[in-house]
């Protein structure tokens, strides 16, 4: 998958987010900023987050994730 393809999924799927993306051959890594995490504990942030991803990292298509997950105030 191509950085803008995971890009644009994760802010199609998590509300008003803003998505920077990273690929080092099959490792993506990711900062997600989205009010979505309000009052979410880190596993639960990340949960979210995986839930888009899952049908990808299922195919093989993303190997490895690493997220940073932001709410706006944190960023």
């Amino acid at each position: 998958m191509q950085a803008e393809e995971i890009k644009a999924l994760l802010e199609a799927q998590i509300a008003d987010s803003e998505v920077e993306v990273s690929i080092d051959g099959s490792h993506v890594n990711l900062v997600v900023v989205s009010p979505a995490f309000e009052g979410l504990n880190a596993v639960k942030k990340q949960q979210l987050v995986y839930a888009v991803l899952n049908e990808q990292i299922a195919s093989g298509a993303i190997h490895a994730v690493n997220m940073k997950t932001l709410t706006p105030a944190e960023k």
